[in-house]
């Protein structure tokens, strides 16, 4: 969920130093078997003198991909780097692996991006890049691929095409990134799925703390108010959209999708009232109430005598049971129940968990 945030974040400090010509190494995780603290696509930057932005592992990995980028950026030279849990003796809850698992983490030289990755990064549609690995001649061959459209060549037609097929395939599924075989050679598609977008309906007070972490988790974030005096810019993170309209024009000024999560805390009745009324027409899986349970049941009840409609989509009080006191306690309580929804989960502790509980791949 973090990749397309984290992603740009990368660029952005890659373009800040080919700017200032400082050299500079990408590292970017192309396969995992077994549980995996971070999944195919998390990166990590690394200059000359060893500064660094993102990350490839839960902190372990860092040091030595630290090193073996600085090589990288001495001989020009990509590597391929295999880290696996039994054979370098590491604890593997340390590694982020599992206990027959392995990582797998490409560093090469930081080329800078296309002028067509740059505007879709900063876009919302989702796209692939295509690599083949791990050779320094192909380092710099690259395809873009959109729903639509496709951009670069692997330097062989009969690859493109075959490349073109299986990225779209995945593009088209909704798939992770992942390592294919085209043609007998390795390649990375690099699958970039837009955020989820998370739209809070109030610029209150508490509001602020929601916005600030659901910008760091990696939602995108809207505010919408109809009180231009709480929507000032300094009272929320950069990354959030500011939105002023009436509350019965919220669907005129906001576009709601099966992947927008929408919390409803602005405090006055009518208001949320209005707000629900304009939810439950849209296709969003998630509708978070905050206020008590028979405030909540009320405006249920009034909605529904008129339009009726799916109760299940709405969670109010909003926010898991994990006894909360305060703006940010209850900001991490609605946070950790949307991330559950998403994933399909019902919340438990850890311990009751009897899979991995890092990320699995085969």
């Amino acid at each position: 969920m973090k990749h397309w945030a984290e992603s740009h974040q990368v660029f952005e400090w890659l373009a800040t130093l080919a700017a200032e010509q400082r050299r500079a190494a990408i590292a970017t995780v192309v396969s995992v078997h077994g549980s995996a603290y971070r999944r195919e696509g998390a990166r990590m930057a690394v200059a000359e003198d060893g500064a660094s932005v993102g990350n490839v592992s839960g902190g372990c990995l860092e040091g030595d991909v630290r090193e073996v980028a600085l090589q990288v950026i001495a001989t020009g030279i990509p590597q391929l780097r295999s880290y696996c849990s039994g054979a370098d003796q590491i604890n593997a809850w340390d590694l982020g692996v599992g206990c027959e698992g392995e990582v797998k983490v490409y560093i090469e030289p930081a080329d800078p991006l296309s002028l067509v990755e740059e505007e879709l990064l900063r876009g919302t549609q989702r796209f692939a890049i295509c690599r083949e690995l791990p050779t320094a001649e192909a380092s710099a061959r690259r395809i873009v691929l959109t729903a639509t459209t496709h951009d670069g060549s692997l330097g062989d037609a009969t690859l493109d095409q075959a490349v073109i097929r299986s990225a779209t395939t995945l593009l088209d599924s909704g798939s992770d990134s992942t390592l294919i075989d085209a043609d007998g050679r390795s390649i990375f598609v690099e699958v970039f799925q837009p955020p989820p977008q998370l739209v809070i309906l109030s610029a209150g007070n508490d509001a602020r703390p929601l916005a600030r972490m659901a910008v760091e988790v990696g939602f995108h974030v809207v505010v919408v108010d109809r009180r231009p005096a709480l929507l000032a810019a300094d009272r929320f993170p950069d990354a959030a959209v500011l939105i002023e309209c009436p509350t019965a024009d919220l669907t005129r000024h906001v576009s709601f999708d099966a992947d927008t999560y929408a919390v409803v805390m602005n405090h006055n009745f009518a208001d949320d009232e209005q707000y629900l009324r304009a939810l439950i027409a849209t296709p969003v899986p998630y509708i978070g109430m905050l206020g008590p349970r028979q405030r909540t049941e009320r405006i249920i009840r009034n909605v529904a005598a008129d339009v009726p409609f799916d109760v299940e989509r709405v969670y109010g009080p909003v926010g898991l049971d994990v006894g909360t006191d305060g703006a940010e306690q209850v900001a991490l309580a609605i946070i950790a129940e949307i991330l559950a929804v998403r994933g399909g989960r019902s919340p438990a502790s850890l311990r009751e968990r009897q899979r991995a509980i890092h990320v699995e791949s085969i």
